[in-house]
């Protein structure tokens, strides 16, 4: 089975360096308590890890 990420913007970016905002909208967040499906992949990863204090993340079975 894929395992999918569900990832939810809790926290404002402002005040946080501009690769942190750009990170944000990468993984398709626009507004903030949004929510997007990925799927688990390294680069996912690496992306949620950048900005781990300003997102929440959730594992999905798919």
């Amino acid at each position: 089975m894929a395992i999918k990420l569900k990832i939810t913007w809790v926290k404002s970016a402002i005040g946080y360096p501009k690769n942190q905002k750009l990170t944000v909208a990468t993984l398709g967040l626009k507004k903030l308590n949004q929510s997007v499906v990925h799927n688990d992949t390294p680069a996912i990863r690496g992306m949620i890890k950048t900005v781990s204090h300003l997102v929440a993340v959730e594992e999905l079975e798919a």
